[in-house]
C-alpha cells in the first residue's frame, strides 16, 4: 500500500488496445461462467475425469529419485583382475588416464591408483576424477560418459564405471555406481555362490549399466600350513610364527632413529625382490626353545586363493552389488526389475534389500505422498480456523486436484521423470493454487452478505478477481520459466520442479475458473438445506413444547 500510494497515478486517458481486449475476455468469460453455472453437470464430470486421469499418470510415470546434474565433473571406478601386482597396477591406470585425457571434453584428469570407491585403499581398484570443459565447448555429461566407456573397453580385464554424481549423495554404503544392492546370509558359501549368478542376470536386464559386485573370492594367496607336532617340539607357537610373517611382509616398525633436526621410523621387512618369491619364506627363520628354527622345518607352503575382504552389514555377511541406470531409464523401473530377478535367483537363506540412494527413494515412494496429504490436511485446518466454517475450505482446495492434473501431464508431455524435485514442485502448487480459490470465495461471501444468490455472489466474484487471478498466475509461471527450460549449469536437476510448477499453474488457471465456482454453488446448496432443515426441526421442537 505504502508504495501504491507513492507511485500510482491516474491517468486520464484513453483505454489502450491491451487494457480494451482484456475487458472483452473478461466480459466473455463472465457470460460463459454464467452459462457453465446453468449446466454443473458438465463440469463436475469434467473435474472427475481430471481426478481419473491424474491418478492414472501418476501410476504410468516414471519414478526417479534424486536426479543427476551435469556439473561438469565425472566419477570414475576401475576395477581390474584380482591378484595384479601394484607396478602393473599403476601402468594400467597411467594408460588409462592417458585415454581418458585424450577425449575433446575432458579438460583435466586426476588418477588415483589403489583407491576404490568411497575413498577406500583397494589392492585392485582406482578411481578417475574428471573434469569437464564447460558446457558450451563439449556434449552433454551422458554423451561423454558414453565415449569414455568405449575408450577403456580395450583394456583387458578392467571394469570401467563412469557416472555424474548426483546432486545429493544418500547412503553410506560405497561401490563403483550410483545405485546398490545389498544381499545378506547367515551362512557365507550360500552367499558367495548366490551373489555372482545374481550379478550375471542383472547384467543381462535392459536399462542396467556397469553391473558389479565387491565380492573377490580369487585373490592370490600363500598358504602356511603349520605342523603343529613337530612346532611344539621345537617350543614355536603359532604366535611366534604370525609374528615373524608380519614382520617380513607387513612392514612393522620397531624403533625410531632421532637426529638433530628430524627423526626416522625403523620399518622391518624383507627386501622387496624376496617378497614374491616363495623360496624366500623357506629362509625365514622363527625363535625357539633351542635357538632359531628355519620355517621350512615347521610348515609347508602352497599357493591358493581366497577373498580380498569379508564385507558386512548390519551385522552379517554381505556382498554389495552396485549398478548405473542407461539412459532414459527410470530409479522405479530399474529398481523393480532388480527386485523381480532377486526373487526368481537368490535362494531361502539370502536376503536382499537396496541401500544408499536406492534404499532412500524406496522408503520416499510411501512418504512423499503422505507428506502431500499432512499438507492438504493442515491448510484445510488453517482455512476452517479462519472463516470459521467448513464448508468453504472444500470449495477452495477443489483445485488442487486439477493442479496435480497439470503437474503430471506437464511431466508426461515433457518425459520428465516423477522424481523428489518435481514432487517438492507439487507441494509448491498446493500454496500457489489454492490463492484462486481464496481470491473467489471470499469476494463470494461478501456479496452473498449482502443478499446476492449464490450464482450472483460468484458470477460477481470472478469477473471482479479476474484480473488479479490472471496477474499472479501469469508472474508465477513466467518466473518458473527459467527453471522449466533449464538455464544455467546443472539445470538438468531443476527442469522437473519447473515443468511441474508451470504446468499445474497452467491447467489450474483455466480449469479452477470453473470448476471451483460450480463446486460453490453445489455446496452452497447443500449448506443451505442443511440449514432449512435444521430450522425446520428447531421450529418443531418449539412447537411441542
Amino acid at each position: 500500500p505504502m508504495l501504491c500510494a507513492r507511485y500510482l497515478r491516474v491517468k486520464h486517458q484513453g483505454q489502450s488496445r491491451f487494457e480494451r481486449g482484456f475487458i472483452r475476455l473478461r466480459d466473455w468469460y463472465g457470460r460463459s461462467l454464467r452459462t457453465m453455472l446453468g449446466h454443473r453437470g458438465w463440469v463436475y464430470g469434467g473435474a472427475l475425469l481430471s481426478l481419473l486421469a491424474m491418478i492414472g499418470l501418476f501410476i504410468i510415470l516414471p519414478k526417479g529419485f534424486i536426479p543427476t546434474e551435469d556439473s561438469g565433473m565425472i566419477m570414475g571406478n576401475l576395477e581390474y583382475p584380482q591378484g595384479i601386482s601394484f607396478a602393473q597396477l599403476e601402468k594400467t591406470q597411467q594408460a588409462i588416464a592417458a585415454a581418458v585425457g585424450h577425449n575433446a571434453a575432458v579438460q583435466t584428469v586426476m588418477s588415483s591408483a589403489g583407491q576404490g570407491a568411497g575413498a577406500f585403499g583397494s589392492g585392485n581398484s582406482g578411481r578417475l576424477i574428471i573434469r569437464l570443459k564447460p558446457l558450451g565447448e563439449r556434449p552433454s555429461g551422458t554423451q561423454v560418459i558414453a565415449e569414455l566407456r568405449q575408450a577403456v573397453s580395450h583394456f583387458a580385464g578392467v571394469q570401467a564405471s563412469f557416472q555424474l554424481p548426483p546432486a545429493i549423495q544418500m547412503g553410506p554404503v560405497s561401490s563403483q555406481s550410483n545405485y546398490q544392492y545389498i544381499l545378506q546370509s547367515e551362512d557365507q558359501d550360500s552367499l558367495n555362490a548366490a551373489a555372482p549368478k545374481l550379478v550375471a542376470a542383472l547384467r543381462k536386464v535392459p536399462g542396467l549399466q556397469s553391473v558389479n559386485s565387491d565380492l573377490q573370492l580369487a585373490n592370490p594367496e600363500i598358504e602356511v600350513h603349520i605342523l603343529h607336532q613337530r612346532a611344539q617340539a621345537l617350543g614355536v607357537t603359532p604366535e611366534i610364527i604370525e609374528q615373524a610373517l608380519n614382520f617380513a611382509f607387513g612392514g612393522t616398525q620397531v624403533g625410531t632413529i632421532y637426529a638433530s633436526t628430524n627423526q626416522y621410523e625403523v620399518i622391518l621387512d624383507l627386501a622387496r625382490q624376496f617378497q614374491a618369491n616363495l623360496g624366500a619364506l623357506a629362509a625365514i627363520t622363527v625363535p625357539g626353545s633351542a635357538g632359531l628354527v628355519p620355517l621350512a622345518a615347521l610348515a609347508h607352503f602352497a599357493y591358493g586363493v581366497g577373498p580380498l575382504s569379508i564385507s558386512h552389514y548390519n551385522g552379517l555377511p554381505s556382498v554389495t552389488i552396485s549398478f548405473n541406470l542407461a539412459p532414459g531409464v527410470s530409479l522405479g523401473s530399474a529398481t523393480q526389475a532388480v527386485q523381480d530377478t532377486a526373487a526368481k535367483i537368490l535362494p531361502a537363506d539370502v536376503q536382499g534389500e537396496f541401500g544408499g540412494s536406492a534404499a532412500a527413494f524406496s522408503q520416499s515412494t510411501g512418504s512423499l505422498p503422505m507428506l502431500l496429504l499432512a499438507t492438504v490436511a493442515l491448510i484445510y485446518a488453517i482455512l476452517a480456523i479462519l472463516y470459521e466454517d467448513f464448508i468453504h475450505p472444500l470449495t477452495i482446495l477443489t483445485a488442487l486436484p486439477l493442479a496435480g492434473f497439470g503437474a503430471l501431464l506437464a511431466l508426461w508431455i515433457f518425459h520428465q521423470e516423477l522424481d523428489l524435485f518435481s514432487f517438492v514442485g507439487i507441494i509448491m502448487l498446493v500454496g500457489l493454487v489454492k490463492k484462486n480459490g481464496i481470491i473467489m470465495v471470499d469476494f463470494a461471501i461478501h456479496r452473498r452478505r449482502e443478499g446476492a444468490s449464490a450464482v450472483d455472489a460468484m458470477v460477481d466474484a470472478c469477473v471482479t478477481r479476474f484480473r488479479p487471478i490472471m496477474m499472479t498466475n501469469l508472474a508465477a509461471v513466467l518466473g518458473i520459466l527459467p527453471i522449466a527450460i533449464g538455464v544455467g549449469a546443472g539445470a538438468e536437476s531443476r527442469v522437473p520442479l519447473g515443468v511441474a510448477v508451470a504446468g499445474g499453474i497452467i491447467v489450474s488457471q483455466f480449469l479452477t475458473l470453473y470448476v471451483t465456482p460450480a463446486f460453490y454453488v453445489l455446496l452452497e446448496g447443500w449448506k443451505e438445506r442443511w440449514r432449512g432443515k435444521v430450522s425446520a426441526s428447531e421450529t418443531a421442537s418449539h412447537r411441542a413444547i
